[in-house]
């Protein structure tokens, strides 16, 4: 059958849309058009969280059922109102590629990249300026992984404990769902130097690793960590990228990366209890606002350790 187009107009771009009937997530029977919608409806809420950040997609062109992959340098065809930033990165193989990473600052922009079938928008805890440079972290994130068969009840056990000796020195603690198995907590941070962050979140995480070995690891290494939570540390290095707040994600039912209040990660008993779906996160934020809403309030210096 040839491809179904339409073009439309999101603040005043002209866009063009393609298979909004196509089935993305077949066991949920949730199309394209729904994850369009899902994310025209979010976009308040999500887009502070990806402005001036250098997105990485993650794109399902055949469904969650098909092979999914990364996608960072901006296809040619794209509009050319997309902003892009042009960043040197070190390569695979160990030298340097230059890349034009998309910048997902509007809504013709999150338009366009959900219509690429991007379910999942991962974006890094720094910043890029008005023409392009690279600036210092503003976000630290501890990513907490749970080895089966632990979960994300234990993740939140562990999460509370973290969030105390965070917020003893002195950070603001906000925590969200990973939108698969485990969860993410961010504080708000200011530092001058890359390697800060990353030096910061590895002295916590193999802090509380030689506090609580029963249930908590620092490193990868995974014969280490079956029935353990891995605090990944890792994250801020200025290389990775985390799930962005609002993000789908690509399993067969289709669940968000989902800020979530303390009092619900204390509250939870079963995995079942912060797991929730594109039309619930509507009906969250629509409620509750968007619970990282002040996130930007908050910036300290990274603490001494």
């Amino acid at each position: 059958m040839p491809e179904e187009r339409i073009t439309v107009e999101v603040e005043g771009r002209r866009l063009g849309l393609s298979n909004l009937d196509k089935v993305l997530y077949p066991a949920h029977g949730f199309t394209k058009r729904e994850v369009l919608d899902y994310y025209r409806r979010v976009a308040p809420a999500m887009l502070p969280h990806l402005r001036d950040r250098a997105a990485t997609f993650r794109r399902f062109p055949d469904g969650v059922d098909g092979e999914p992959f990364y996608e960072k340098n901006v296809s040619r065809h794209a509009p050319e109102w997309v902003r892009t930033a042009r960043l040197t990165n070190r390569g695979r193989r160990g030298g340097e590629e230059t890349l034009d990473y998309p910048v997902v600052e509007d809504l013709p922009t999150l338009m366009w990249a959900a219509n690429l079938a991007a379910l999942e928008l991962h974006v890094p805890q720094w910043t890029v300026g008005p023409r392009g440079a690279r600036k210092p972290p503003d976000l630290l994130v501890f990513d907490l992984d749970p080895g089966p068969p632990a979960d994300v009840v234990d993740c939140c056990r562990v999460a509370e404990t973290l969030s105390d000796l965070l917020t003893g020195d002195g950070l603001t603690v906000y925590a969200k769902t990973s939108g698969n198995k485990g969860m993410q907590l961010y504080c708000p941070v200011r530092t001058r130097s890359d390697e800060r962050t990353s030096e910061y979140a590895k002295a916590v995480a193999e802090e509380l690793a030689r506090r609580s070995p029963e249930t908590v690891v620092a490193r990868m290494t995974k014969a280490i960590r079956p029935g353990r939570v891995f605090i990944d540390w890792s994250q801020n290095n200025t290389a990775k990228t985390t799930i962005a707040p609002y993000s789908l994600r690509g399993r067969a039912v289709p669940t968000v990366s989902t800020p979530v209040t303390w009092e619900e990660v204390e509250a939870c008993r079963k995995a079942a209890d912060l797991l929730f779906t594109a039309e619930q996160v509507i009906e969250r934020v629509e409620e509750m606002g968007d619970l990282f809403g002040d996130i930007a309030e908050h910036r300290v210096a990274v603490p001494a350790r």
